[in-house]
């Protein structure tokens, strides 16, 4: 009977890993099709992940609190009988790509390169699609290809195999496993270390400097080299030490991944926010009567946010290598609180298209469904903006980091009484005004600080000249 393998899922455009919480069946056990097999985890979302096909599970190729590839093969079930897969938009997709080693992380900026590749057996000798798609770019044959000796799974080559071919053909040297793991703790010992930009300068193509980069950061990984923080950290008095959660561990790499990969620009402006803020008091309680969702100060802003990225469509994109992607659809993310401390950003879809009524309804709704732990995977899914609203917690002002792949992302401030002048038809004059901070991180590859702050200031007068007289 034939054997289908499960691969790890594809549960948003962003998410590139899960975690594996929990297994269902073991090796041995019966499985139905659309049966429950695990529980997996990405930073945003907890999801169950189905069986594509009925019958026995023969191999289980993962642990709980594996963190797992998309796409990677994670089981292998053997069919019984006339078992009909799953189609491809309700469950996990049937590929017959091979399982990616661990150490086979994406050679390029996007993954959809690696997945473009097609599979190769020849001699009994498996190939990634990763392998393949960097002998490719560097010109190595088939026949090269089964001359290197693999570290892999069933001596398989991986990624760091070829990679070290290639440096070994053009005569560059590159740090091995065999680097002794001393700790780095003064700047003479880190300038001993060989750094990508020295490297790179003999090199003869870009590409190849990127080679050598990734080889000495794999090499610095297995090592435990910790360039960036050469420093342990010298625990005195009285500590205590506290693992950090799955959760936290994701976004914290996620933080790190996006201000490496963006170079971050904050703006800031300052709004009078004084009208939304008389008229949502005059209106909340009979908003609530009528439609029966209480009104905050979220979807007004949402819908001030979501009418200035129609006219600034750079703010609304992603940038893919030297390519910008403009959004037509405008899904704002917000960013929530967890009662763990943790945060979530589920999105609203098509922000642009909503009335107040149906922007209300969605906050509130996305809003509970994240403080219960109840948000499904699209619930966090194609958000192409975010907004986070540090004043809940009562912050003036932030300076926040991009969620990527978006190229911005909106803080508002707390709402504070101030005494401001503002200008009158008699002059001048000194009033108690409701003041609000708001502050935009972008990207600046591609959003420049002009239009960042056009940006901006076009959301904050759209705050500022909020209809008094709007009804509900």
């Amino acid at each position: 009977m034939p054997l289908v393998d499960l691969v790890m899922p594809k549960l948003g455009e962003s998410i590139m890993e899960a975690t594996i919480l929990k297994w269902y069946k073991q090796v041995g056990d019966t499985i139905q099709v659309d049966e429950t097999l695990l529980d997996i985890a990405t930073d945003k979302v907890d999801s169950e992940v189905p069986s594509i096909v009925g019958g026995v599970i023969k191999e289980v190729l993962f642990q709980v609190n594996d963190v797992v590839p998309i796409g990677t093969v994670i089981a292998r079930i053997e069919t019984i009988g006339e078992s009909n897969i799953i189609p491809s938009n309700t469950a996990p997709v049937l590929t017959n790509e091979p399982i990616l080693d661990e150490k086979d992380v994406p050679y390029h900026p996007t993954h959809q390169n690696v997945q473009n590749i097609n599979f190769i057996k020849s001699e009994d000798k498996f190939y990634s699609p990763l392998v393949l798609n960097i002998a490719q770019n560097e010109g190595v044959s088939l026949s090269e290809l089964e001359s290197i000796k693999g570290t892999g799974t069933n001596n398989r080559v991986t990624k760091i195999d070829i990679l070290q071919y290639i440096a070994a053909k053009k005569g560059i040297a590159i740090p091995h496993k065999s680097i002794p793991n001393v700790p780095i703790n003064n700047a003479v010992q880190k300038e001993a270390l060989p750094t990508p930009a020295i490297v790179a300068s003999d090199l003869a193509t870009k590409q190849s400097a990127s080679i050598i980069n990734e080889n000495l950061n794999i090499s610095s990984s297995i090592n435990n080299y910790k360039i960036g923080n050469p420093n342990e950290v010298i625990i005195t008095g009285n500590t205590e030490i506290v693992e950090m959660d799955r959760m936290r561990k994701l976004i914290a790499k996620h933080m790190v991944d996006s201000v490496q990969n963006s170079p971050h620009v904050t703006s800031f402006v300052e709004a009078d926010v004084t009208n939304i803020v008389l008229w949502r008091e005059k209106v909340k309680q009979s908003f609530e009567n009528i439609h029966g969702t209480k009104l905050t100060y979220t979807p007004l802003f949402f819908e001030c946010i979501a009418a200035a990225l129609v006219k600034f469509p750079i703010v609304n994109s992603s940038l893919q290598n030297d390519q910008i992607i403009y959004k037509k659809d405008i899904n704002i993310g917000m960013a929530t609180a967890l009662p763990s401390g943790n945060l979530i950003v589920p999105v609203i879809k098509g922000a642009d298209q909503l009335n107040l009524i149906g922007l209300s309804k969605a906050v509130n709704g996305l809003a509970g469904a994240a403080r219960n732990n109840q948000l499904k995977p699209t619930d966090t899914q194609n958000g192409t903006f975010t907004v986070t609203n540090v004043g809940t917690f009562g912050s003036l002002m932030g300076t926040p980091i991009i969620n990527q792949p978006q190229v911005a992302i909106l803080a508002l401030g707390a709402i504070k009484k101030r005494a401001v002048v503002i200008e009158t038809p008699q002059g001048d004059a000194i009033a108690i005004r409701h003041m609000m901070y708001l502050s935009m991180s972008y990207d600046h590859r591609i959003v420049d600080g002009a239009v960042g702050s056009q940006f901006l200031t076009t959301v904050a007068k759209s705050f500022e000249n909020w209809d008094m007289n709007q009804p509900i």
